[in-house]
This record gives C-alpha cells, sequence and structure tokens, in this order.
C-alpha cells in the first residue's frame, strides 16, 4: 500500500493536525467521546475526525465507530468536507457528513475557531446482529455542539432573552439578569451572532453496507431487492428477493426493470469507444499477470503483444468488448452479448438519478477487473483487491491512476459517468426517446423490454 499513498491514491485529502492548539482540541473531543487521548505529536483526520495514525495507536481502528451503525464524529475544521471517509460501513455515510458541512458552514466555522465540534450519525439500531435490522435504518440524525456545550447554552441564552423581553418583571429578576451575563461572557451577543446548529434528519432508502460481507439495498425502486456479495444463505429473514452476485441473469433483469442502468455505447456526451478501449487494456493486463508473462511498459502497443499472444486464450471479457468496439466504429455487426456473458456488465453504467454512485459502485463488483471504475466507485473494494495482485499490476495500476485520473478526477468522473444530477433532475422521469434498434433488441439480447 506503500506506493498508493506515495501517489495520494491511499489516505489522500486527509486533513494534517500538527499544532498544538488543533490537538489539544481534538483530545479533549477525542476524551468527551471515548475517555481516551492520542499521545502523538501530529497525524491526519478524514471528513469523520478518525485518524488513522490515533487508530494504530490505540489499536482499535473503530475508536469513533464502536457499534459499526452509529458513526461519532470530531469536526476541527470545515476544510474536513473535501477529506474521504475512512473505514466505511455505510455508503451514505460521507455524504450526509459532507451536506451537514456545507448547510451549516458559517455557524461551524465560527465553532471550530474556538473550539472542537463533536456530534454522532445516530439512527433508531444500535446493533446489527441480523440482516433484518439494517432495514430498520430509514432515517440518519445529526445533532452536534462543542466540547464545551458552545451551542447549548447560546440556545440557552436565547431562550433567558426572550423570556427577559416578554416578562413584565423581566426587568426585576436579578436572577435571570445575572444567569444571562454569566451565560454572555461564554457566548458572546447572541442577538447580534446567533449560533445554532440544528437537529438535521436525512433519508436513507438505498444503501450499500460492508456488513455480511457486503450487501446493497434498494427499497425506493419500483421493485426493491437486495443484492449480495456473498451467497445468499443466512439471508432467509429479508422481506424482500434476495439476490447474489453468481445470479447474472437475475440482476440484469431487476437492473433493467428499475431503470437503472443504460449501454455506455448509448450514453450522452460519452466516448464510448475510448472507455471499452481502456476496459480491454485493464482485461489484458489481468490475463497477461495471470500468465505470468511480462507487461513490459505496458503501453497500448505492449498490450497488443500480449493479446496476440493469448490468441485463442483471450479471455471472453475481451472478446465481448472488442465485438462491441468494433460496432462503435462502424466495422462490424450488432453483438449479441447476453447477460449470461462475462462483457456484460461492462458495457453498462447507470442512468442519471440520485442512486447514480450506489449502481455504479454495484457495477464495480460485477465488473471487477475494470479497476478505474472500481477505485472511483468502490475504494473498499479496490483496496482489498490491490492487496492481492502481483507486483507489476499494482505498478501498472498505480501509475495509470496517478497519470490519467489524479490530474483531473472531476473531469475523469464526468466522461465516465455524466455529470453530477442535481435533486430536481434525480427525482424527474427521464424523457422516452424514440426507439431505436438497440431499444428494439437490447444492446446485448437476452434481457428484453417489456412491451407496453
Amino acid at each position: 500500500m506503500k506506493r498508493l499513498i506515495e501517489k495520494g491514491l491511499m489516505f489522500g485529502n486527509l486533513v494534517e493536525v500538527s499544532s498544538h492548539a488543533l490537538i489539544e482540541r481534538y483530545n479533549r473531543a477525542l476524551e468527551h467521546l471515548t475517555g481516551k487521548r492520542s499521545k502523538l505529536s501530529d497525524f491526519h483526520i478524514d471528513i469523520s475526525g478518525y485518524s488513522p495514525e490515533v487508530g494504530d495507536e490505540l489499536g482499535d481502528d473503530r475508536y469513533l465507530n464502536p457499534n459499526g451503525c452509529n458513526r461519532q464524529f470530531i469536526l476541527l475544521t470545515t476544510a474536513q468536507k473535501a477529506a474521504p471517509l475512512l473505514n466505511v460501513t455505510f455508503s451514505t455515510s460521507r455524504g450526509i457528513l459532507r451536506q451537514f458541512i456545507e448547510a451549516n458552514e458559517a455557524q461551524l466555522f465560527a465553532l471550530t475557531a474556538r473550539d472542537a465540534v463533536a456530534g454522532e450519525l445516530a439512527n433508531s439500531v444500535y446493533e446489527v446482529s441480523t440482516p433484518a435490522r439494517l432495514l430498520d435504518i430509514r432515517r440518519v440524525t445529526i445533532e452536534a455542539d462543542t466540547i464545551g456545550g458552545f451551542v447549548a447554552d447560546a440556545a440557552k441564552l436565547a431562550g433567558m432573552i426572550d423570556r427577559f423581553r416578554k416578562e413584565p418583571t423581566g426587568w426585576h429578576d436579578d436572577v435571570l439578569v445575572a444567569e444571562m451575563i454569566g451565560l454572555a461572557k461564554k457566548t458572546g451577543d447572541v442577538t447580534r451572532v446567533p449560533i445554532a446548529l440544528p437537529k438535521m434528519s436525512f433519508e436513507q432508502p438505498n444503501f450499500w453496507t460492508s456488513y455480511f460481507n457486503g450487501l446493497y439495498v434498494f427499497r425506493e425502486v419500483k421493485k426493491p431487492a437486495v443484492i449480495s456479495v456473498s451467497p445468499v444463505a443466512g439471508l432467509d429473514d429479508l422481506p424482500m428477493p434476495v439476490y447474489d452476485l453468481t445470479q447474472r441473469n437475475l440482476i440484469a433483469a431487476w437492473l433493467e426493470d428499475n431503470a437503472l442502468v443504460e449501454p455506455i455505447v448509448k450514453a450522452r456526451g460519452m466516448d464510448s469507444a475510448a472507455v471499452l478501449r481502456q476496459k480491454m487494456d485493464f482485461i489484458l493486463v489481468e490475463a497477461g499477470d495471470e500468465l505470468d508473462i511480462d507487461l513490459g511498459d505496458a503501453t497500448r502497443n505492449d498490450l497488443r503483444k500480449i493479446a496476440r499472444r493469448l490468441g485463442s486464450a483471450l479471455p471472453d471479457e475481451f472478446l465481448g468488448l472488442s465485438r462491441l468496439l468494433a460496432w462503435v466504429e462502424g466495422g462490424g455487426d450488432w453483438p449479441r452479448i447476453t447477460s449470461e456473458h462475462p462483457a456484460y456488465f461492462y458495457t453498462l453504467r447507470s442512468r442519471p438519478h440520485k442512486d447514480r454512485d450506489l449502481v455504479n459502485m454495484l457495477l464495480s463488483q460485477l465488473a471487477p477487473l475494470d479497476v478505474r471504475q472500481m477505485f472511483i466507485t468502490h475504494k473498499e473494494l479496490f483496496y482489498a483487491s490491490y492487496a492481492k495482485w502481483s507486483d507489476r499490476k499494482r505498478q501498472y495500476v498505480a501509475d495509470f491512476l496517478e497519470r490519467e485520473y489524479q490530474v483531473d478526477k472531476a473531469g475523469a468522473r464526468a466522461s465516465l459517468f455524466g455529470p453530477e444530477p442535481g435533486m430536481d433532475e434525480a427525482e424527474r422521469p427521464e424523457p422516452k426517446p424514440s426507439p431505436s434498434m438497440a431499444d428494439l433488441v437490447g444492446p446485448w439480447g437476452a434481457v428484453r423490454k417489456a412491451r407496453r
């Protein structure tokens, strides 16, 4: 993993904590939440305030997430909103934290200038002993305050001021006046500079969780289902259909029925030929590496040599995408790639809807040789896969991501997955275009649209 860290592909964008004042504020918050303190003179934190160095020091990577489903957080600066979230348990957690910070940025900027802000992503579930318990998680609520209770004191003072103004005897209530003066010394003039961190709630209808070896829960779709990374045994208590990754036909039909995906060759504004070529390169790197073939500098010419050497042993994924590429470039017939074909899920991307990132995350699990998509959409799977690769494949992938992705992350994401959909756009039904040949027969031949 050292290679990834050096290239900024792992633990990138973490916030450095090195000043004595910030370290002391962090320790006060850490002690408040966990009863522990760190002796480190510098470390780095993610969007939730989790530090891999502190976790290593304490021997506990879950010191801010002990039960796994109610993550605590420490904010030292609003700059944390751009940091990643490490040790992810739910795919929605980082988005919720970022929305909370952005919605209260001015208040948090003022509060973190004097103290750390601590809080929790709380829901009604405190343990997940069975898969069915996951379905009880529908809403996540954030309530936060400084370690010194500044927000609570400001709210208390505002209430006292309101009482002082409304009660006819307020001027003569010496106890009330004394309490107001005492609180005002801590909070300042809350009538001119109001301080508040409202409790915020976020719906969590569809999500991925690392529990039970990985589950994708889709409740807010036309046909709800759970997609399991592992075999479905042990998931019988879930009140909706459960598919595992081996049930490719069922998953393909489910994605189509819910209008969650589109073929990349039909995606607007996408250079599908370039994307197909890059996917084919990744497949060749894996095939050559498995056969212990020297990758050379892994240029496209080197990879063509590998393809010629493999000959009839070329993977089916490569052959399927090659036929599709020939059709895109006008040199071949429309390929019949069914949902049983190994190349099938490599030909898809999510449609533009509010669960776009979650669907692309699922597709990266179904098309694991596309390491670029895996890195962008499913960091946990990428790091677990990287640990099992040979050193030459690690070098190729790390160099590629540094060269092709790190220089323009937003541009790469937009070219692969389209622009970020707004909430109104995400919830608006997509216009139905005139049927094309791909609509009539399906881009793969096996999954057909129902006649309306």
